[in-house]
């Protein structure tokens, strides 16, 4: 093909820019704007400034680019195409295709519509949802950081988001901005796509606010950069967000949304669907291209950016892997921990001091129990971090033995976060820092999972395996009230595909959801915890606890016949069945007790296990949870009863509330007795 201009910066620029046009043409949806508008500001950063080396996506040393704005996924896709980027398979494949670029938005290709995590190497995060990018951005750099101190300086990366006016509009962008400033995260660089258009129109609709006036308020370093096309003042502000050294910088770039020819502005074809045939040859004639030609790649684009990025990462990873040499030569145990990291392995023997918990009538709170086994794990996990959202008295998370402290601006190598009142950037954050290899967990009420599940959902799309701590799981926290009894959450979360949600019966339990859950690499899991202390069975008259690793398990049976009735129980209710069990053994009646703490992993099992716990011929059921009853029917089914909650709670001591709200042995009795008699 031939093109008029020399001048191969630009001649990069403008491929970006034309794949990305004839992308979104091609698929009839998508959104090439953003990523025709941005082209230059992406070009530099990747030519010139990024760590990253397309031959080795996976280096553990390289700069993270998270677009935040994932609806300008072109941008991406173009970039790790152009800059020749490998699969992380060893196939020696591109990571991006052009046959994938051609497929964008298509069943099967990885150019999805948004980027995926998983599906490319060289997409860092799954991004779509506005905010969570630079969310996990924050996690990013708090896990760079904390390498860097906690190991040595080399284990460090620079972390850069792309994003946009939804990005700092949403609520989880601005949580995730302050504990960023907080936080000092001076090697975090938020780039502002500032272009003064949303869906509905000029953003002066609905937002009018000093964004770098509020950024400085947070703590942040804020510079302008007036033209997107001005690469000079790009160059300089990325120079002086690395010469800053004591806080986040974000780079406001103003830019004008999807130009097609000279003068003639398409804001709204820009943002959300394509420019049109037209549109298109008029914007490559003013590019100086040639207007008829799709997909095209100009000689010598492929070379520039393999003597740029490419060259460039290669050295700074063949020095990497040097120093890296020479670091485990001189610090052995260092070494194995951080490529136990890198590799998201967890280190032999972790479980090793997790407690067994002596029977007692009296018993904890299975929140109590968990912040013991929390602390015996995470002792011997170095790189499992965390806290909680302003609750770490109540949660039960503050890691406590010797070595451990506090995460903070002065101390980033502390294993104890305060994430303040920021459930969703907390969620985010540690999506974050899961990505980049370390162990993390966050903790809050069970109630305000509806403050950070969308980020959950992300953790179970990109196969994260972060840990929530949820405690006050129900009426049982008493006089809080209804605002704070999350009665329907259970099922909330357990429609969430992929996450495992599991709420233990007794302290012993606990111990085994920690042993079970730990050890799965690729799901997020939800610990669902007490308030109220719960009796500690006593296991030589009840079955082992290590059933719960199973999801759900047979913990008491008849002494000599078969069951007539199943009482199955999860949580704080597995002892009223286990009440009602011991009254109807004492009346001669055979039954049998189900802990069911995770139908997820429960369902994982085999047919025959699942049919030895609930057998098919034993129609006679009763399920008892102190949430509603969504999702227990495939449990009990069309004959059995549930005991629950079908309303919203109430203010009072938690007794009071299970007897008011009929959650009680006696009410199970009575259950169990109207459904024999049928």
């Amino acid at each position: 093909m031939t093109i008029m201009t020399t001048n191969v910066e630009q001649l990069s620029i403008n491929t970006i820019r034309t794949l990305s046009m004839d992308a979104v043409q091609q698929a009839n949806s998508g959104h090439p704007g953003t990523p025709m508008a941005l082209a230059p500001v992406a070009y530099t950063l990747w030519n010139e400034y990024l760590a990253f080396d397309p031959g080795h996506p996976q280096w553990p040393g390289r700069d993270r680019f998270v677009l935040s704005c994932g609806h300008a996924s072109m941008l991406l896709y173009s970039l790790l195409h152009l800059a020749d980027v490998r699969a992380g398979d060893g196939s020696g494949e591109r990571s991006i295709t052009l046959e994938n670029i051609r497929n964008f938005r298509q069943l099967g290709s990885p150019c999805a519509g948004h980027p995926e995590y998983g599906d490319a190497a060289g997409i860092e995060t799954t991004t779509g949802p506005l905010g969570q990018g630079v969310g996990n951005s924050v996690g990013m750099a708090m896990a760079a950081r904390w390498l860097a101190t906690r190991y040595d300086e080399m284990f460090g990366f620079n972390v850069y988001a792309l994003c946009s006016d939804g990005d700092v509009m949403e609520g989880v962008g601005c949580e995730a901005a302050s504990l960023g400033g907080h936080l000092g995260l001076a090697n975090l660089c938020w780039i502002y796509d500032d272009n003064h258009i949303t869906i509905e129109g000029d953003t002066e609709l609905a937002f009018s606010e000093n964004v770098a006036a509020r950024f400085e308020g947070l703590g942040w370093n804020a510079i302008r950069v007036d033209d997107a096309n001005d690469r000079g003042a790009i160059r300089a502000a990325l120079d002086a967000f690395q010469a800053t050294e004591d806080r986040p910088t974000i780079i406001i770039v103003r830019s004008i949304i999807a130009f097609g020819a000279p003068n003639k502005a398409n804001t709204s074809g820009a943002h959300g669907s394509p420019l049109g045939e037209d549109e298109i040859r008029l914007t490559k004639q003013a590019y100086d291209w040639p207007p008829d030609e799709q997909f095209a790649i100009p000689e010598g684009v492929y070379d520039h950016f393999r003597e740029g990025v490419g060259k460039r990462g290669a050295d700074a990873r063949s020095a990497w892997d040097t120093k890296f040499g020479e670091y485990a030569a001189e610090q052995p145990r260092a070494a194995a921990q951080l490529q136990d990291i890198f590799a998201g392995r967890l280190p032999a023997g972790w479980d090793a001091d997790i407690p067994v918990f002596d029977a007692d009538s009296k018993g904890l709170a299975t929140r109590a129990s968990s912040g013991q086994v929390l602390n015996a794990v995470a002792s011997q996990i170095p790189w499992m971090i965390g806290g909680s959202a302003d609750l770490a008295p109540s949660n039960n998370t503050m890691l406590k033995f010797d070595g451990a402290g506090e995460l903070a601006a002065d101390v980033p190598a502390g294993r104890n976060i305060h994430f303040g009142v920021r459930e969703h950037a907390m969620a985010a954050a540690c999506n974050g820092m899961s990505l980049v290899g370390l162990r993390p967990y966050g903790g809050t009420f069970f109630v305000f999972t509806d403050y950070l599940r969308p980020s959950l959902r992300l953790a179970s799309m990109m196969h994260q395996p972060v840990l929530f701590v949820l405690t006050h799981d129900s009426i049982g926290l008493g006089e809080d009230g209804p605002t704070h009894q999350p009665v329907e959450h259970l099922a909330a979360c357990r429609a969430v595909p992929g996450v495992i949600v599991m709420r233990p019966g007794d302290a012993n339990e606990v111990a085994e959801a920690y042993r079970t859950v730990l050890a799965i690499q690729n799901q997020p899991t939800l610990l669902v915890l007490t308030r109220q202390a719960l009796p500690t069975l006593d296991r030589t008259k009840y079955a082992s606890a290590t059933g719960a690793a199973q999801g759900g398990y047979v913990l008491a049976d008849p002494p000599t016949a078969a069951p007539q009735v199943i009482l199955i129980g999860t949580g704080s209710e597995l002892s009223i069945c286990v009440a009602a069990y011991e009254q109807l053994t004492a009346d001669g009646v055979p039954a049998r007790v189900v802990s069911l703490p995770s139908w997820e992993l429960f369902e994982a099992q085999d047919e025959a296990y699942r049919a030895s716990v609930l057998p098919a011929d034993v129609t006679a059921r009763v399920a008892v949870e102190a949430g509603v009853r969504q999702g227990w029917d495939r449990y009990i089914g069309s004959q059995g009863v549930f005991v629950g909650m079908t309303s919203f709670g109430a203010s009072a001591p938690h007794q009071q509330l299970y007897k008011h709200f009929g959650i009680t042995m006696d009410r199970v009795l009575e259950e169990t007795r109207v459904l024999l008699d049928r």
